[in-house]
């Protein structure tokens, strides 16, 4: 028996209709077929990105920038919501500063620079900043598979500012209009927080697009250090054969850049929730994943992988359950007799 088979038989072979349990079925084959082996138990870590985006400078979001030192601070103390997520479910978490624009820092510090620049005016990182953003995203990955054991990595994000670097990459990945991806983020909604972030991520997208020749290049004048770390992540995990939970939009973007670099990204690519961010479903669709493939909706717009963190926890009950519930072969039925009705 191929694996393929062992892994429907796992599934289908147990005491319950056939895709009774609808996409959770789906998913949990997905990551069993990621792995290439089995796995009866999942051993989650979860990778929170922290960094600052300069182009709030542009007044896309009505936060000031120290919330994202607070609240990785927060987070790096267990009293943030992915925090208590993470603890509830049992799922290990670290925060990683890789660009958060303050004197102090927080959690592990990988800090490529204090905010990436304006992409209004300049492109948001250097080659140089960009190769190290990478490579922290890459390491990181491959030090929880390491080091912790991790066979299924979830992915987090902190940075406020970071649906318009999120967007800006959507819109020049795709060429679709900023006002069909642009959401309102974390500001209060708006009229006018929508048609400044689209006017920005149009405006800031025509500035450097003629610099565009790679995916990476995109991300490198209009993205941001969380989102160049994770696509880096979400690659590494994927060359370890080791699937990741993908969140909400930011994360989204990270994913379908890394499936445009590196095809094997989608095979092992999870689905969690579905953003409120408008660009979350387009985001999604780059990486073979349908809207209709998306588990949770639950009007979510939060980050951090909160969501990622539910379907981890998810994934660990259908674990679970698949392994240890009754199969339909253990089961001794008898063939009813044919019954004559009467008058026939």
């Amino acid at each position: 028996m191929n694996y393929q088979a062992r892994v429907d038989d796992l599934v289908n072979g147990a005491a319950k209709p056939v895709n009774s349990l609808g996409l959770l079925e789906k998913i949990f084959k997905k990551m069993l077929l990621a792995w290439g082996t089995m796995h009866p138990e999942i051993k989650p870590y979860h990778l929170i990105f922290a960094a600052d985006n300069g182009v709030i400078e542009e007044g896309v979001v009505n936060f000031p920038e120290e919330i994202t030192y607070l609240q990785a601070q927060n987070m790096v103390d267990g009293r943030a919501t992915i925090s208590c997520f993470c603890q509830v479910n049992n799922v290990p978490y670290s925060v990683i500063d890789i660009g958060i624009n303050n004197k102090k820092t927080v959690g592990i510090n990988r800090r490529v620079a204090s905010g990436t620049k304006n992409f209004m005016k300049e492109e948001a990182m250097t080659p140089a900043e960009f190769e190290q953003a990478w490579q922290v995203g890459e390491e990181m990955a491959n030090s929880v598979i390491d080091t912790q054991g991790a066979n299924l990595v979830s992915f987090g994000e902190m940075g406020i500012g970071n649906t318009t670097t999120s967007s800006a990459v959507l819109h020049a990945m795709t060429g679709i209009l900023p006002e069909f991806v642009v959401g309102y983020g974390a500001s209060i909604p708006t009229n006018e927080v929508i048609r400044r972030k689209c006017v920005v991520v149009a405006k800031g997208v025509e500035r450097h697009r003629d610099s565009f020749y790679r995916i990476e290049d995109i991300l490198r004048c209009v993205g941001g250090f969380d989102i160049v770390a994770i696509c880096a992540g979400m690659i590494a995990c994927a060359k370890r054969k080791t699937p990741f939970v993908i969140d909400g939009f930011i994360t989204a973007v990270a994913f379908a850049c890394a499936a445009r670099i590196n095809r094997e990204v989608e095979h092992c690519g999870l689905p969690s929730h579905m953003s409120k961010e408008p660009g979350m479903s387009y985001a999604m669709l780059l990486g073979n994943i349908l809207a209709d493939d998306i588990p949770i909706r639950a009007n979510m717009g939060l980050g951090e992988g909160t969501g990622a963190i539910l379907m981890v926890a998810m994934l660990k009950t259908m674990t679970y359950t698949m392994y240890n519930m009754t199969k339909l072969s253990d089961f001794e039925l008898s063939t009813p007799e044919p019954q004559q009705v009467a008058g026939i």
